[in-house]
């Protein structure tokens, strides 16, 4: 009996395996679509003659790592015309000096902040954004998290696809900057050489992108208002896929800008960026179950990995597990070189390439516990998700 079920497990785990080889060749093809698309546009600024004045919102709750030079890297932007608002919901909050710092600094910018007095919804930066956008003068909006630090030409580049009408919305892809722990560097591997694979796999297979990124949502304050503003997803937690998601359904293309930015990544215990992990996860399954339940075939290290234990214990078919195991090793170690260090320029890649056996068995064990349970953890408060909206716990 253990005999046939250990057969069938190592079936199983080898054509899983054998799944995450097309997984892997689609991650390898998205990344060079992308480019080869960015190669064309010349990699660098658009001219800004044609493009709007354009309002950047920054909802603030907190502090993060780097945050000053993250902020401070808005306000540098090579761009003729753009207001820079910030939006509290405490007027305590120890962001205020950090912007009161940079109104100091660049009194040219526009930098104003606001408190966001009312709870629109569960979703405090989205309820947040809704009373920031009141405020704002432009009807070309970007927003972006807290923690994201840009180049000069940021601006240029994601508002330009804007100059198309049947472009909706745009948004980025970013690299994660680790600190000191374990836990930092194995959420920026994460981001470098499986998330953003994972977005580009998407896009090459669906022939476009269909949800947004919190890297950067740059928009028409006409189209937000169309699919019902801030306020609609006050109850989100991924306001910025919902909020792709449906300007996409509108018909309207959802660009992938080549610009990428950067998100300086706090230094999670291993307990936090488990946490964190599985907040992700259980969102992700929310906002995209069947692509969710699609992602076994993305571990593509652990199914092969235990085809070959199992070939071994039973002494069969060792010579094709090998093989495989080889072959799923060099793809996933060319989805995290081009993804990593070519699509993203990630220079932290390298190092940290000898935790990518770890981050990968850590994988499939978050995934299975994203599938037990609806509740998540979320700056400090615990929340239940339903249908993709979050239901608070406790008072």
């Amino acid at each position: 009996m253990i005999h046939s079920v250990a057969q069938i497990i190592a079936i199983v785990s080898g054509v899983l395996a054998a799944g995450s080889v097309a997984y892997y060749a689609l991650c390898l093809i998205g990344a060079a679509r992308f480019l080869r698309q960015s190669k064309a546009a010349g990699g660098g600024a658009r001219p800004t003659q044609s493009v709007q004045p354009v309002s950047i919102l920054k909802p603030l709750r907190g502090t993060d790592p780097e945050m000053y030079e993250s902020l401070r890297s808005h306000c540098l932007q090579d761009f003729p015309d753009y207001e820079i608002i910030f939006g509290v919901s405490d007027p305590d909050d120890p962001a205020i000096p950090l912007i009161e710092r940079l109104k100091l600094e660049f009194p040219q910018r526009g930098v104003r902040w606001i408190v966001c007095a009312k709870k629109l919804g569960a979703n405090i930066k989205v309820s947040n954004l809704a009373q920031m956008l009141f405020e704002a003068k432009h009807d070309f909006i970007v927003v972006n998290d807290s923690d994201i630090r840009v180049q000069p030409d940021y601006l240029s580049r994601v508002t330009a696809p804007l100059a198309d009408p049947q472009v909706g919305l745009v948004t980025c892809l970013y690299r994660g900057v680790h600190g000191r722990t374990l836990g930092s560097r194995l959420e920026s591997l994460g981001i470098s050489t499986d998330f953003s694979a994972g977005v580009l796999a998407a896009r090459q297979l669906e022939g476009r992108i269909r949800f947004g990124l919190g890297s950067t949502l740059a928009f028409r304050r006409r189209d937000l208002e169309a699919i019902g503003g801030f306020k609609a997803f006050a109850d989100y937690l991924a306001d910025d896929y919902e909020i792709g998601r449906r300007i996409a359904e509108r018909g309207f293309d959802v660009k992938l800008s080549d610009a990428v930015v950067e998100t300086f990544l706090p230094a999670y215990t291993l307990r936090e960026f488990v946490h964190h992990q599985l907040r992700w996860s259980r969102t992700v399954r929310d906002s995209r179950r069947w692509g969710y339940l699609g992602l076994v075939v993305t571990f593509g290290l652990p199914w092969a990995l235990l085809a070959l234990f199992l070939s071994l214990w039973l002494s069969c078919g060792t010579l094709a597990a090998w093989l495989l195991l080889v072959l799923v090793t060099g793809l996933r170690l060319a989805v995290a070189l081009l993804v990593g260090w070519s699509v993203l320029r990630d220079r932290q890649v390298l190092p940290l390439l000898p935790l990518l056996p770890l981050r990968d068995l850590v994988a499939p064990l978050v995934w299975i516990a994203s599938l037990t349970g609806h509740t998540v953890m979320w700056r400090g408060e615990s929340f239940r998700l339903k249908n993709g909206k979050l239901v608070r716990i406790g008072p």
